[in-house]
This record gives C-alpha cells, sequence and structure tokens, in this order.
C-alpha cells in the first residue's frame, strides 16, 4: 500500500490540528505493524499516607479477602468507580 509522506511540524498544536484533520491510514501502513511489547510500561503510581478509621480499614480488609485481591488494590478500584460515579454524574447535570 503506498502512502504519502508525514509532514514536518512546527509544534504539537500544529500536529494536533494535523492529525484531527487525517487519517492515519492515509501516512502509515499498518499492514507491516509487528507487535510490541513493553513488559516496563505501567501507569506512574505516587504513595501517599491516608488516615483511615481502624473499623474502615477491617471492612475493607475483609471485603478484600472476599474478592480474593489485596486490600490496597480494592481500594484503588473503589476509589476509581466513586471518582468515575461522581463525575458521571456531574456532566449528566
Amino acid at each position: 500500500m503506498k502512502t504519502e509522506p508525514i509532514p514536518k511540524f512546527t509544534s504539537e498544536e500544529e500536529e494536533r490540528e494535523f492529525w484531527s484533520a487525517h487519517d492515519a491510514t492515509d501516512f502509515i501502513d499498518f499492514s507491516e505493524a509487528k507487535q510490541a511489547l513493553m513488559p516496563n510500561l505501567r501507569p506512574t503510581l505516587k504513595t501517599i499516607s491516608i488516615r483511615l478509621p481502624e473499623s474502615l480499614l477491617e471492612s475493607i480488609r475483609v471485603l478484600a479477602h472476599k474478592r480474593d485481591v489485596p486490600y490496597q488494590s480494592l481500594m484503588k478500584m473503589l476509589l476509581a468507580e466513586g471518582i468515575e460515579r461522581e463525575l458521571y454524574a456531574q456532566r449528566g447535570q
């Protein structure tokens, strides 16, 4: 498949505008693409300290045990779900 050359951009804004108005398949031959593995790529995490009532922490640990997940992972999941729910509710207003 013959593709067009990708132009040189002078700024990220110019590149954003270009790609919002053009289809990448006109410039990149995806039939030649190879699968890439990036095992060390993961989201950046920030360690924080948070004070919780002991009873709340124990409830989280019990629930995590029932779901067979680490309690800290469960806390991240619950926070993400709650934030998504709040943002969705705000968009609906």
